[in-house]
């Protein structure tokens, strides 16, 4: 029963070259129920404070070797010890010392000689004030957390949230166009059939009445019908190739989308890659003001890649668009010129690693990021966008997706100047 009072109420070391002194404290602070060590130099309190810490420290002022202050000084130097109460046992009286020692990093002081009850008194105050400051430690780590984790499910929730509605609209638009289309699509065929068979009737009429009616002969030539059945002939061309790309542009959006898809399930990464990076090519063809962004491929041999395709291809949407604000932001202070000699360009590059896990390294060739930046890249609401164009949970949220989603690791390098890369691996 009294080990575990001892307990309870704490360990003591105390720190004096007096056998006298020494065995008093040992007395009476193990008579009041607490666990007494004994040091009887700095240098052998530092030594066996590698081994064990205690709750309180006693430490004698004047002591051969290092004396009290140079051993508190140590103490309070080092962050495994800085938090350990320390009060002075001195029979000085002058203030100066006693300012130095409380400037030093010690609690208190007790006057020798040591008057026992008003000892006990100090102790007890000073091992309460620790433990209060402990619990208030613990108490704060504990909202710290809570509010991490708020932080996060708001994130989340606002994330997935917003992805939903986008999901959403992107799957009602690729099923209000797919109709269409597929109609328009069904219909070519037939269509350039009706086309050809009535340009080969027409020709069939040139052939038989080589010299028809004057009214005949003008419109044929005020209408150009030579030219006629050769541009129709492209025209329908034309139609198959717009036709063509609205449908890959329709599964493209149903890849992106993958509402039904909420189980991870294998696929074609690439795919996923290709998807999204059809949806982005307004962003990335030339314009008149602009010569465009480049892509360049670099596609390893992947197997099948079990995971959730929707969170995946919201990874990349949200690299590729932070790679093109970039590249944009950088292409507004350069000239026509420069943009030609070094062309802004995302390079994307996926590889087979060891142990079971793909690789995909996204790198833009624009201004680079600081490293102090680079490394809050993936705190939630972090941004270096200007207010209105950024909310910080993009990358934010990929980290998630990839971590704790997808069991893989995601990280971000770059040198100012020549560019950055985004190296992302997930388990096949």
């Amino acid at each position: 029963m009294s080990v575990d009072t001892k307990t309870q109420l704490g360990t003591i070391l105390v720190v004096d070259d007096n056998p006298t002194n020494i065995q008093v404290l040992f007395d009476v602070l193990s008579e009041m129920g607490y666990r007494v060590a004994i040091a009887k130099s700095g240098e052998a309190a530092l030594q066996r404070l590698q081994s064990y810490l205690p709750d309180i420290i006693l430490l004698d002022v004047m002591m051969p070797g290092i004396d009290g202050f140079e051993t508190c000084n140590r103490l309070k130097s080092n962050s495994v010890t800085s938090d350990i109460p320390i009060i002075f046992m001195t029979a000085l009286s002058d203030s100066v010392d006693k300012v130095k020692g409380l400037s030093l990093g010690a609690v208190d002081y007790i006057t020798k000689p040591i008057q026992h009850e008003e000892a006990l008194a100090r102790i007890r105050v000073h091992l309460q004030l620790r433990e209060s400051q402990k619990k208030l430690e613990n108490r704060t780590i504990e909202l710290s957390q809570a509010l991490e984790s708020l932080k996060q499910a708001q994130v989340h929730l606002v994330q997935s949230e917003k992805m939903s509605a986008l999901g959403q609209l992107m799957a009602g638009v690729a099923h209000e166009i797919s109709n269409p289309v597929n109609f328009i699509h069904a219909n070519l065929a037939p269509a350039e059939e009706y086309i050809q068979t009535l340009i080969n009737f027409v020709e069939l009429y040139q052939e038989c009445y080589p010299q028809p009616h004057t009214k005949i002969q003008e419109w044929m030539e005020e209408e150009d019908l030579d030219y006629l059945k050769e541009d129709i002939i492209k025209l329908l061309n034309s139609l198959k190739v717009g036709s063509d790309r609205i449908s890959e542009l329709v599964l493209s959006l149903r890849n992106f989308s993958r509402l039904d898809e909420s189980e991870a399930k294998a696929v074609d990464i690439h795919e996923g890659i290709e998807s999204t990076l059809l949806i982005l090519q307004h962003r990335l063809k030339a314009r008149p003001d602009h010569p465009g962004i480049k892509i360049v491929r670099d596609y390893g041999q992947l197997p099948m890649v079990k995971c959730y395709p929707s969170q995946m291809n919201q990874v990349f949407m949200n690299i590729f668009s932070n790679a093109i604000d970039a590249l944009e932001e950088r292409d507004k202070k350069r000239s026509a010129t420069e943009m030609k000699e070094n062309p802004s360009a995302i390079a994307i590059r996926t590889e087979l690693l060891p142990n079971q896990m793909i690789g995909i390294y996204i790198f833009d060739n624009g201004f680079g990021i600081d490293e102090n930046i680079c490394a809050r890249l993936f705190e939630p609401f972090f941004t270096t966008k200007p207010i209105g164009k950024g909310t910080g949970l993009g990358l934010s949220i990929s980290y998630q997706i990839i971590t704790e989603k997808h069991g893989g690791k995601i990280s971000c390098s770059s040198t100012p100047g020549k560019g950055t890369e985004f190296a992302i691996e997930i388990p096949v």
